[in-house]
Order: structure tokens, then C-alpha cells, then sequence
């Protein structure tokens, strides 16, 4: 075998390899139920944001909606370690002068668990209108029950 042949052999196969990119009509979307009682935030967090993205497909592409619903229940039982519960604090402002809101993680697990949760899976995705589009995919209740029964979600251990 010449060098010539053997370059053209190989310029012929780099050829015939294309990188898949999803196709909207390809993409298949599973909903997914989470109990989130007794799990640790951070690490509950990016198993959803792993899931809302659609990393765990073989068909993941990066600019694509290709993420899967997912339906957290018992939000109010999830668990902060070391001292992030008394010392973990959440800032928002309302756009105003001097309008600076704070949380402390202690008081929203209290009175809104579904915000925090929220928020540490937002800080996952993507900062842009698809990671806002994969957000809204994200279902979370305080208690047990939920009303997404009739899309019968698959539950998931995480």
C-alpha cells in the first residue's frame, strides 16, 4: 500500500464521520418522580439538573431541549449539611433602592422548601432562555402527593 492510497483511506473514513445533533421530532421526554425526603441539596440538586438538561441521554445536544420532566415531592424534608441551615443566606432584590431582601435557608425551608430547591437547581443551568425553558420542567411540592399522576411518572432513587 502506497502513501497515497493510504491517505486517501483515510481522508475517505474522517469524511464519513458527522457529529449527531438532535432533532426536535427525536427527542423523546419521560417524566420522572423524586422523593427528596431525607437528600441532601446539593447533591439532589444536580441529579434534576442532569435529568432537566437531558445529559443522561446518548442523544444530548448542548443547544437542545432534550431534558426529561421531573416531579420532586417532600421538598419540605430535604437536608442541609454541617451549619448552611442557620448560616446559608439567600439575597434577592426588588430592583429599588435600598430594596436588598435576605433569607436565611432555615426560614424559606420553612416557608417556601419549593424556592430552594428551585434555586440551587437554576444555579445549575444554563443562564439563558433555554436553561429558563428547562427550569419550567422542574415540578416540586412541599408534601407527598402531587397532581401529575395521569403523565404516571417513573420513580427514581437518587
Amino acid at each position: 500500500m502506497s502513501i497515497l492510497d493510504f491517505q486517501e483511506m483515510l481522508s475517505s473514513t474522517i469524511l464519513e464521520m458527522k457529529t449527531f445533533v438532535a432533532k426536535e421530532h427525536e427527542i423523546e421526554k419521560k417524566w420522572y418522580s423524586i422523593d427528596a425526603e431525607g437528600k441532601t441539596l446539593g447533591r439532589l440538586a444536580s441529579e434534576i439538573a442532569t435529568l432537566l438538561r437531558g445529559k443522561h441521554k446518548p442523544i444530548f445536544t448542548p443547544h437542545m431541549d432534550a431534558g426529561d420532566y421531573v416531579v420532586v415531592v417532600n421538598a419540605a424534608k430535604v437536608v442541609l449539611t454541617g451549619e448552611k441551615l442557620e448560616k446559608k443566606v439567600y439575597y434577592r432584590h426588588s430592583g429599588y433602592v435600598g430594596g436588598l431582601k435576605k433569607a436565611i435557608a432555615k426560614e424559606m425551608l420553612q416557608k417556601r422548601p419549593e424556592n430552594l430547591i428551585r434555586l440551587a437547581v437554576k444555579g445549575m443551568l444554563p443562564k439563558n432562555s433555554l436553561g429558563r425553558r428547562q427550569l419550567a420542567k422542574l415540578k416540586i411540592y412541599a408534601g407527598p402527593d402531587h397532581p401529575h399522576q395521569a403523565q404516571k411518572p417513573e420513580k427514581l432513587e437518587v
